[in-house]
């Protein structure tokens, strides 16, 4: 028994040893992630994998040849921004533009600057970086803001704090992902401007959401115009006030029926309160006008 008490107690110092040795590496390795995410340190591009929660998802090749030929010539100017996952492995936080010219360019390695995030941290921060940056189009920020939203279970009003943007204008921007698909690539593709899609958003019925976005596309529309052109087609669907008919008395609705029949057209009276009023007598053409003037001479 007492063989079996020391094995237990030589056990849980192995344990204890064991965590502590681990507890030792974290805290190194963080104070290392610490002094290096002060300095640049140079990071094979092996090494470095890419953000998942990058918001870009889109790049002009054209832009990338041009940057990676500024490479070949004076090298990264500007360092990109990882985190240390594990020895020798990096996840990227921002900078992923350079990276993928840098790539380009055969560079081996790349100068970073090395920082401690959590994954909320490494995508808020992608995300900031990106948005102070306006390399962003609007979809790509309103999904951005959507992922945050949903996945960090953040409100409009912390989402503001954090990447110092109003509440209203991420309002805006997450209602930008209600309107329909084409709109949307429209607005990816910079056919139309954030201007044009927030008029657009104004229409209610998708079918003509559709049609005004595609006469924006063919007419070169202006925001200002478009704006008219909704505000307009607003103003055709409200109901116009009109004044409540006077009711004819019995006397006077036998006078219209008389001259009905005697003209052989349906002859409108109108007359008001006062006994003012018209008689209002229609005719389709020449010929029916000369046909009544006859009957009103006979």
């Amino acid at each position: 028994m007492a063989k079996q008490s020391k094995q237990r107690q030589q056990l849980g110092r192995g344990l204890k040893s064991l965590l502590n040795n681990i507890e030792s590496d974290i805290s190194k390795n963080e104070e290392v992630v610490k002094q290096l995410s002060h300095t640049v340190a140079m990071i094979p591009l092996s090494t470095i994998e890419v953000n998942p929660f990058q918001p870009r998802v889109e790049f002009d090749q054209e832009a990338l040849d041009e940057l990676a030929s500024s490479i070949k010539t004076y090298g990264l100017i500007q360092p990109i921004t990882v985190r240390r996952v594990a020895d020798n492995q990096y996840q990227l936080i921002s900078g992923e533009r350079r990276m993928r010219a840098s790539k380009l360019a055969k560079l081996k390695e790349v100068p970073a600057y090395i920082r401690l995030a959590d994954d909320q941290e490494l995508m808020e921060m992608a995300l900031v970086e990106n948005i102070q940056r306006q390399n962003l189009n609007p979809i790509e920020v309103a999904v951005t803001y959507q992922r945050l939203i949903e996945e960090f279970n953040l409100t409009h009003e912390s989402m503001s704090d954090r990447v110092g943007k109003k509440r209203s204008t991420i309002s805006n921007s997450l209602g930008l992902l209600q309107l329909p698909p084409d709109i949307q690539k429209g607005l990816k593709e910079s056919k139309i401007s954030a201007g044009h899609a927030k008029a657009l958003k104004g229409v209610d019925d998708i079918v003509l959401q559709s049609a005004l976005y595609k006469r924006v596309i063919e007419k070169g529309l202006s925001v200002r115009a478009l704006e008219r052109l909704v505000s307009d087609l607003k103003a055709e669907k409200t109901p116009v006030a009109t004044s409540k008919k006077p009711v004819l008395s019995a006397d006077y609705q036998n006078v219209q029926q008389q001259l009905s029949n005697h003209l052989e057209t349906k002859i409108q009276l109108k007359v008001n309160d006062k006994g003012k009023g018209q008689i209002v007598i229609p005719f389709k053409d020449t010929a029916a006008l000369n046909r009544i003037l006859e009957l009103m001479n006979a």
